[in-house]
């Protein structure tokens, strides 16, 4: 047998290179499947995170405190593990939280870490402070502190055991205002023709786009109304921290001074009129809730923790129940704009469809409509008033909820409910209606275009931005305009049991509070969701105890849980989730903060071009 030649040395090299590199590729390919079986184990073990024994539910809000996260719940899932999106924080997981944890002997007390904490409205707040009073009754301690307490973050402060505040740190309360740019001359510089039509003399909308200033009407509506949150601020403070009436506002009134006094020192300051308890920095703080419920078993020279992600997580698995009767909270938050909008605003078919689901679900006997809204589209808050009529139709009681705001249309979509519950503070009425059509002819000219052209009917080419409106135009919008507003004022009208007559008197685009619109019969009672559910249940004679709650949301679908479930087992196995998604680039960013600047005026898409709206966030 003759033996085989021998390949050369090149050839021999390169195929132990290639051997070399399979075998490389064949490991690496082990890896990455045992990786994702390790995560697909993950995914489908679902197990709740194990708590300590003892510990302190750390809750730490960021951003602003909402009724409802913006962004579909997938996108939301998504920026939570990869850390990203816009900070906010859900009203309602610190509310159970703190629910929760009363109850709870693994918990030893809370710490409210408020540093980083935005606030928000008043009627929002003083639910979670509602809650932390009724945790303090199980006898556990909370614990608020902060390097640098705003308004909102010492609104809950000032409901909690101890306050504390970093050496160097303020606290700086400013009121409550209602600031806004107003834009006519430099329309005017432009030679933009902004057509407006409105109903109402209080309708404040429009009035950046015709005036340079605050209207006498808008300054009084409005002065009324932030007198009046001054007010419930200032004695829920003062209240929850046992201290003189006007003790708030002879400091905030009196800054310069007490500055003068304190030599600068604001923190000190802040001591001596009995708003923080004691000042201390970040160790001492750790020290004190060492204390209470020991040090953490893994981290040196830190307290024993939960957060109210993975707490919430156990418990809610834990106590997962399907009732047979069922009150359904649909929230309605955010500007009203046609069509399916995503959580953090209101499509008038996407929450009409929420409220449809509430119907076919033979498991609801009532339902509370949470409203958080400056209002919008007024076709679409028609669309979603219709769909709160078929469920009275259908036999199944609604009650509106006011959070924070709910004027315009979000009086338009509350006002067919069978009851409504406001808060003290709730922004409120501003029934009135407007509409803008602004053209640009003139600033074409400028540059040297005109537009012309021949139609069939005066109508052909009208309604032409690059064209002057005309007269006719001009009318029959206005006629629009006044027909939506005897359409609001008959809504309102029938909705509440009064007159037309009645409810033109307290409309006419003007804002209340509260307090002011129970006086005025356009809300039924004063309280908060709690409230709200507990009518609910009695309007469709349910017995307390007999029932059951939740919210109505759109779900994750099969293949977006997955993704989420997959990023987050990755990051639980020491995997950066991070390295999925990369940084815009410059011109990126540039675009996406152009794209913000423009938001507030091209996402109005009323089919009408009509609006119940009202600019009315006062900070």
């Amino acid at each position: 047998m003759t033996d085989k030649p021998k390949s050369n040395l090149f050839v021999r090299i390169l195929r132990g290179i290639w051997r070399g590199l399979d075998s490389v590729r064949k490991v690496t390919h082990l890896f990455l499947m045992l990786f994702v079986l390790g995560v697909f184990l993950g995914t489908l073990s679902g197990s709740a995170p194990s708590l300590p024994r003892s510990a302190v539910l750390s809750i730490a809000p960021t951003g602003t405190l909402v009724e409802e996260l913006a962004g579909t719940a997938f996108d939301r899932a998504v920026a939570e593990v990869l850390e990203s999106g816009t900070p906010q924080t859900l009203m309602r997981d610190v509310v159970d939280a703190l629910e929760y944890a009363s109850t709870d002997e693994r918990i030893k007390g809370v710490h409210l870490d408020l540093s980083a904490f935005g606030g928000g409205s008043i009627a929002k707040l003083a639910v979670v402070a509602e809650a932390i009073r009724e945790f303090r009754e199980s006898g556990k301690p909370v614990i608020a502190s902060a390097d640098y307490y705003s308004q909102g973050s010492y609104y809950l402060a000032a409901h909690a055991d101890e306050v504390y505040m970093h050496p160097d740190g303020i606290v700086f309360l400013q009121g409550y205002g209602l600031y806004r740019s107003y834009f006519s001359e430099a329309i005017e510089k432009l030679k933009l023709d902004w057509n407006v039509f409105r109903v109402g003399t209080y309708k404040s909308f429009i009035e950046p786009y015709t005036r340079m200033d605050m209207s006498d009407e808008s300054r009084e509506a409005t002065g009324n109304v932030i007198r009046q949150l001054w007010d419930l601020y200032t004695l829920d403070v003062e209240t929850a921290r046992g201290l003189d009436d006007g003790t708030l506002r002879a400091m905030v009134d009196n800054y310069a001074t007490v500055a003068s006094d304190f030599e600068g020192n604001l923190a000190a300051a802040a001591v001596d009129y009995g708003l923080i308890d004691e000042l201390k920095n970040r160790k001492a703080i750790r020290d004190r809730l060492i204390e209470i419920a020991g040090p953490d078993d893994d981290v040196e020279d830190t307290f024993s923790s939960v957060s109210p992600s993975g707490y919430l997580q156990e418990r809610r698995l834990l106590e997962t129940s399907d009732e047979e009767r069922n009150v359904a909270i649909v929230v309605a938050a955010g500007e009203i704009l046609d069509g399916t909008q995503p959580p953090g605003q209101i499509g008038g078919d996407s929450t009409a469809s929420l409220l449809r689901q509430a119907l076919r679900d033979e498991s609801v006997k009532a339902v509370v409509l949470r409203v958080d809204s400056p209002g919008g589209s007024a076709f679409a808050s028609e669309v979603i008033s219709n769909a709160v009529v078929a469920l009275r139709e259908a036999g199944k009681p609604v009650i509106a909820s006011m959070s924070g705001v709910a004027a315009s249309g979000g009086y338009w979509i509350s006002a067919e409910a069978d009851q409504i519950f406001a808060a003290p503070s709730t922004i409120t009425g501003s029934i009135g209606i407007l509409g803008m059509f602004p053209t640009y002819q003139r600033t074409a000219a400028y540059l040297g275009v005109n537009v012309d052209g021949v139609g069939s009917t005066p109508w052909a080419g009208e309604l032409r931005p690059d064209r002057e409106m005309s007269d006719h135009a001009k009318q029959v919008f206005q006629q629009v305009i006044n027909h939506g507003y005897d359409e609001f004022l008959s809504h309102v009208a029938g909705g509440r049991d009064m007159s037309v007559e009645a409810v033109d008197e307290v409309a006419q685009g003007r804002i209340w509070s509260g307090v002011d619109a129970l006086n005025y019969g356009l809300v039924d009672q004063l309280g908060d969701l709690d409230d709200a559910i507990a009518a609910a249940a009695e309007a469709a004679g349910l017995e307390e105890g007999s029932y059951g709650s939740y919210y109505v949301e759109e779900p994750l679908s099969p293949t977006e849980q997955m993704i989420v479930d997959f990023l987050g087992t990755a990051e639980s196995l020491g995997m950066d989730p991070g390295v999925f998604v990369s940084e815009p680039r410059l011109l990126e960013r540039l675009a996406l903060r152009f794209e913000a600047m423009l938001d507030p005026v091209l996402r109005f898409n009323d089919p009408r071009g009509v609006y119940a709206h009202c600019f009315c966030a006062i900070d």
